[in-house]
């Protein structure tokens, strides 16, 4: 067996780690058969020093990472295979994979979609607007891109709109978006989060829009959603083609 390791991010904020390993655990719920580890970048601990170190002291020779990343970044396409370029010179005998990023996979849309339900948003209402909020890169190309999930998102539904808003770095903010909702006829707000889990940003999210429309419904972010367990086992399904002397197959 190959062990999956999980890569999420880090945060100061401790909600975000255990929403993470709550999500880790779900996944290893749904597949006991396989041997899922959970390591940060930064912030919490196991680091993916430590995972790795690890994994090869108990004498495996592969492994696969999947980073539990929405964009494909500086962290994705920078700091996460400089850690993963190290640890192979530590361990040569041990031949690491990197997945792709989580992304803009429409599954994890539909978690999303979910979540706002859950929220007590209604498809088929008409006074619903939706403000879908990510981080927000510098990278100009990268918001485009996350700004289609609008459309995804609205898709099959009544709602007056579903506009897209940045945490960070890029416009609209939350405030701009909720704007353009309420333009569109929207009467009742609601902030999906476009993240994994909650923290400092998502806190930032929630005071802003309440600030710009009281009332204003803040979604959960997607947490141990099955959408997102499916979506991390495709992506290690995959990355196991790319191991050494390994046929892609399902996992």
């Amino acid at each position: 067996m190959v062990p999956l390791i999980a890569v999420a991010h880090g945060s100061r904020d401790p909600r975000s780690a255990r929403v993470i390993a709550a999500a880790v655990a779900t996944l290893r719920e749904a597949r006991p058969d396989l041997d899922v580890r959970l390591a940060f970048l930064d912030l919490n601990a196991p680091s993916i020093d430590q995972v790795l170190d690890g994994v090869a002291a108990e004498g495996y020779t592969q492994a696969a990472v999947v980073p539990m990343l929405l964009g494909n970044a500086f962290h994705a396409r920078v700091d996460l295979p400089g850690l993963l370029a190290a640890a192979a010179l530590r361990h040569p005998q041990l031949a690491v994979t990197q997945a792709d990023v989580l992304g803009r996979d429409v599954r994890l849309a539909e978690a999303v979609r979910e979540r706002i339900l859950e929220a007590g948003a209604h498809p088929d209402d008409p006074s619903v607007g939706v403000a879908l909020a990510a981080v927000g890169s510098s990278d100009a190309d990268a918001n485009a891109a996350t700004a289609e999930l609008a459309a995804v998102l609205r898709a099959g539904t009544n709602w007056s709109g579903v506009h897209i808003c940045f945490a960070t770095s890029a416009e609209p903010t939350v405030a701009q978006a909720i704007s353009a909702l309420e333009h569109d006829g929207a009467e009742r707000i609601v902030v999906a989060p476009w993240f994994l889990a909650p923290g400092l940003l998502t806190d930032r999210l929630s005071t802003e829009a309440t600030a710009a429309f009281h009332g204003t419904v803040f979604a959960d972010t997607i947490g141990a959603h099955t959408l997102l367990v499916e979506t991390m086992i495709d992506r290690y399904t995959t990355a196991l083609g790319t191991l050494p002397g390994r046929l892609v197959r399902s996992a």
